[in-house]
């Protein structure tokens, strides 16, 4: 088996052994699921210091023959753009099955969930037939249905359909579109490549239609104004450690999802580009303004997720090279920063049992350590610089500056309101006098400084060193812009 395979099906081989240990064998269970997340980590870090960053071409390619007579394969590779994403999901998903050693209702059924949760987001990712790229979006959505659902808060049953209406309505214009190429080859195959051929031999009306299409399923995703609805239910209703992937790494299957198709539909692309910028501007502020409204600590994070993924919209819609740069490395500073504050809420949620701002006081004396994780998470989330935050959003701001100019002072309103409830938040959550009912909170221990810790060092890192980072993606980012002539000022 080739690496690419072996790190695809290792959480699934994990989920089915899972499944068949007895229900009661909770740490047979839980050793099982955490080896399987561990060596996929391993085998995709082993990856990343094998990638040519020099070269924007596919790599590690797997092509076997799975339906030829639709034209389909089982074709998978990673480039600049699908690598970082490879390298989130798994640590993503060793951070939430370390987030959950506090379960204790339908352990085994949770943690197969969770395994083939991270078997589809990396197919997602490492797909290289639209095929098989839509098998592993629609598998995504199987598990997660049943994480909210079962394992979820009181709206659970709410939270879960609205998710799953939303997002197989979302698929059906994807899978609309998708069919729209396929039926115009003379090819008839549905790798990458051939339908990228199909779709630059389309009318221009017709890619746009295409594109429309791909943009809402993709949109609804990501999640992009007005698309949105679903997310901050579904956040506040799933269980902290589903909070941590569905935010950290499954609404960067969208971004992914638009970044992959305006490769295959440059004219669209130009033609809907400031649909994009509109878009995103919207769901920056607006995303922003509610994040800021709220009151209670995980809608809070929703919200801003909202804005923080409008911004990666933002770079995406400037097609120039430093705005896409500023993107993908915000999809990863996002997933990272998102990650640890739902990680950090869920477990203050588990001692206190409340998620209300206005509870909680002067935490810094009860929970030092605590304290120190969320206010590296908070300040981060509004762009600090020396954190991971501050380069990806410089470069999407100057890539949109570059292309909208001052449009991008609406994006400086959402930078300020970002400050303005990250404040707030480090305000009420750890000044003033101590309440005698958080008197007895107990602080972080052994494995929850461990997830704490991993997602904060990779937070400081990405902000002190992008270096690394910025070149693993620049290839790539550097060709997908070279399609897109750039307008003199």
């Amino acid at each position: 088996m080739q690496t690419l395979s072996l790190i695809l099906w290792t959480p699934a081989a994990g989920a089915i052994v899972t499944a068949l240990v007895p229900s009661d064998r909770l740490r047979t269970i839980r050793g099982i699921a955490f080896a399987s997340s561990t060596v996929a980590l391993l085998l995709v870090w082993r990856l990343a210091f094998h990638f040519d960053t020099r070269s924007s071409a596919i790599q590690f390619a797997e092509f076997l023959p799975w339906n030829p007579e639709l034209g389909s394969f089982y074709a998978l590779g990673v480039d600049g753009f699908s690598l970082p994403m490879l390298l989130l999901s798994t640590l993503l998903s060793l951070v939430a099955l370390l987030a959950s050693c506090a379960l204790r209702n339908r352990v085994r059924g949770y943690h197969v969930c969770l395994l083939m949760l991270e078997f589809g987001m990396l197919g997602v990712f490492m797909a290289q037939d639209w095929a098989l790229f839509y098998v592993f979006w629609e598998v995504t959505l199987i598990p997660l249905f049943f994480l909210i659902d079962q394992w979820g808060g009181p709206r659970r049953q709410t939270a879960s359909l609205n998710f799953v209406l939303y997002t197989m309505g979302g698929s059906v214009f994807m899978l609309v579109s998708l069919l729209m190429i396929y039926t115009s080859s003379g090819e008839h195959a549905t790798t990458f490549p051939a339908m990228t051929k199909a779709a630059l031999a389309l009318p221009r009306d017709e890619q746009i239609l295409v594109f429309l299409g791909l943009l809402i399923g993709f949109g609804v995703k990501m999640p992009s104004f007005p698309l949105h609805g679903w997310l901050p239910l579904a956040h506040v209703e799933a269980p902290s450690p589903v909070s941590i992937l569905l935010s950290g790494a499954l609404l960067k299957m969208g971004a992914y999802g638009i970044i992959r198709a305006i490769g295959m539909l440059p004219e669209a692309t130009q033609v809907l580009q400031p649909l994009l910028a509109g878009l995103a501007l919207i769901s920056i502020v607006y995303g922003g303004l509610l994040a800021w409204r709220q009151s209670d600590l995980k809608a809070m994070i929703a919200y801003s997720s909202i804005s923080h993924m409008g911004l990666v919209l933002l770079g995406i819609s400037t097609l120039n090279q430093t705005g896409l740069l500023g993107a993908t490395l915000q999809m990863s500073a996002h997933g990272l920063v998102a990650g640890a504050l739902f990680l950090l809420i869920g477990l203050l949620y588990e001692r206190t049992h409340t998620r209300e701002i206005a509870d909680y006081s002067s935490l810094v004396q009860v929970t030092p350590r605590f304290a120190f994780f969320t206010t590296v998470a908070l300040l981060a989330s509004l762009g600090l610089p020396g954190l991971a935050g501050f380069t990806a959003e410089l470069h999407a701001l100057i890539g949109g500056f570059e292309r909208w100019g001052w449009w991008m002072l609406l994006v400086s309103l959402s930078v300020l309101v970002s400050a303005a409830y990250a404040i707030r938040t480090l305000t009420h959550l750890f000044t003033g006098p101590v309440r005698p009912e958080m008197q007895g909170v107990r602080d972080l221990h052994s494995y929850e400084l461990v997830a704490a810790g991993a997602l904060t060092v990779g937070i400081v890192a990405l902000g002190l060193a992008p270096a690394p980072a910025l070149e693993l993606i620049g290839a790539s980012v550097t060709s997908l812009s070279s399609a897109y002539p750039q307008p003199r000022f």
